[in-house]
């Protein structure tokens, strides 16, 4: 990945130059991210609509959702912290 695109992403990814298929799948990932209680099976659909597929679908809430709880437990014992 180069670096402009990089920088794209950690500015705001809506306005990255990325595909919509990815753009989805963050929209999604924002979503579990912030409120996992609110992700509903139109979200899932928009996903299917996008391309992925039951397993795909699976890996991204998967990986998105180990990510969340590994960082959180990171910040809850001070990991990189000084």
């Amino acid at each position: 990945m180069n670096d402009e695109l990089v920088r794209a992403l950690q500015d705001d990814y809506r306005s990255a130059p990325i595909s919509d298929e990815n753009r989805v799948m963050l929209d999604y990932v924002v979503k579990i991210t912030k409120d996992a209680t609110r992700v509903s099976q139109q979200d899932h659909a928009h996903l299917r609509a996008a391309g992925f597929d039951d397993r795909g679908i699976l890996q991204i809430t998967l990986i998105a959702s180990w990510f969340n709880y590994i960082n959180r437990v990171a910040d809850a014992l001070g990991v990189g912290r000084d």
